[in-house]
């Protein structure tokens, strides 16, 4: 071969083509941890129904919950990351070395009660959001949500099931967009955030109590505290920080941005979801909300056919990310107290108890909709539980994340802390005035 020319008889390689699923495992959103699946799930189907009552009744009033329960929500959500991530172990797990064993299986028996009331309004929710979008029949696209959701749990490694999840995170855009399509006043809505106008007679007590209920809910607590101990796992060369110090502050730091912003990101959708119906339905005098595909249906005369359908699809996307949350958290609980191998990176065959709790959770939720108990009963119920489980857990939660014996010398700073025991308070006069009548 002469200097300067080509040998044509070995092809010039060039890099395959690449797929779609490989640009989306390098777009910037896969890499976010726990804190956005953990936020989004909070505005799950019956969390949007709650926040289109406030706006519908209350209008612009109720904007103010939302400010006030985002840093109270994050330091919470924070104080379980930090848990998981720093010992290595769910918060079931760590509950039950550090206090009494009657401690943590009356909490996890009533968090695995509220959350299959949960579903069962969650699913029914959705099922009733499909039916107004195709026209089929509400039960079929309940089952179907259903055994989709259970599919992808107990056949898809959790690797590639967040990836899922992390990408219907955007579903919550549609209750951004939504606000494009109706008149906003902007300057009334600044200030009924900061000062709001209304008595507070009982019907807005309970709301306030309904809102905050559903922001600050005991079933995040022990998801995210689980999915920090998941991805370190997924991650062969990582481990807890009370074992691997040099990886300590970098860590701590991804917790702090990725779980505030994940609360954020949900406190802002409740914010538009409230201001949504606030402007469409309080102004056209519809007050009463009790489902969220209601509220959905109630846009479209108002709003238009796009902004329904942007709201029909949000419910479609949250319920999605929300069912499985629900059961997760309900599954690591169970399986964290009874010792059993836990994961949604194991197989079926390797930890058939926790795999065992979604199905039964998920299927105990389709099979009230074919009972005479009420889906909207059953949220009722669910919040009720909610509110007695929240205050003695978020107690138990700062005391853990204060523990040098748990934590080392990682336990959770002091403004945390402080936030920690406000929202507690909160949430404490929220759960006594659930219990108060008239």
């Amino acid at each position: 071969m002469q200097p300067g020319t080509k040998d044509q008889s070995i092809p010039e390689r060039h890099p395959a083509p690449q797929t779609l699923w490989e640009r989306l495992k390098e777009h910037p959103l896969a890499r976010v941890g726990p804190g956005l699946i953990t936020g989004v799930a909070d505005d799950d189907p019956s969390g949007i129904a709650t926040y289109s009552q406030a706006g519908a009744q209350f209008g612009l009033n109720m904007l103010w919950t939302m400010p006030l329960a985002f840093p109270l929500m994050a330091a919470v959500q924070s104080m379980c990351a930090q848990i998981g991530r720093v010992t290595g172990k769910g918060l079931a797990a760590n509950i039950k070395t550090a206090f009494p064993p009657a401690v943590l299986k009356g909490v996890v028996l009533l968090l695995v009660i509220a959350n299959t009331l949960n579903i069962a309004a969650d699913v029914a929710a959705m099922g009733e959001v499909a039916e107004l979008v195709t026209g089929l029949n509400r039960h079929l696209m309940t089952a179907v949500f259903v055994f989709g959701s259970l599919a992808l749990q107990l056949f898809i490694p959790y690797h590639q099931y967040v990836k899922f999840l992390k990408w219907l995170t955007l579903s919550l855009l549609a209750y951004a967009a939504v606000l494009f399509t109706v008149h906003v006043p902007w300057s009334e809505v600044a200030l009924r955030s900061v000062w709001p106008k209304f008595a507070m007679n009982s019907d807005a007590a309970a709301m306030v109590v309904g809102v905050f209920g559903t922001t600050i809910s005991p079933y995040l607590f022990f998801w995210q505290a689980s999915e920090e101990v998941e991805d370190m796992q997924a991650n062969h060369r990582a481990k807890p920080l009370k074992r691997d110090p040099g990886k300590a502050e970098p860590e701590l730091r991804r917790i702090r941005w990725d779980t505030w912003t994940g609360m954020f990101y949900s406190n802002v959708t409740a914010f538009f979801i409230i201001l949504a119906t606030a402007v469409t339905l309080h102004v056209a005098g519809i007050t009463n909300i009790d489902t969220a595909a209601k509220a959905a249906g109630a846009l479209k005369p108002l709003a238009g056919n796009f902004a329904y359908m942007l709201f029909a699809l949000g419910i479609l996307g949250v319920g999605m990310i929300g069912v499985p949350v629900l059961a997760g958290s309900a599954a690591y609980a169970v399986a964290e107290t009874m010792g059993w191998k836990e994961g949604l990176e194991r197989t079926t065959r390797d930890a058939r108890g926790f795999y065992a709790v979604i199905a039964v959770s998920v299927l105990a939720g389709l099979a009230i909709q074919y009972s005479p108990i009420s889906p909207m009963r059953a949220l009722f119920w669910s919040a009720v539980i909610n509110g007695v489980v929240a205050v003695p857990l978020m107690v138990v939660i700062i005391l853990l994340v204060s523990k040098k014996s748990v934590m080392g010398k990682y336990t959770a700073r002091r403004p945390i802390v402080i936030l920690g025991w406000i929202a507690t308070a909160v949430m404490g006069a929220a759960a006594i005035r659930m219990f108060i009548p008239g």
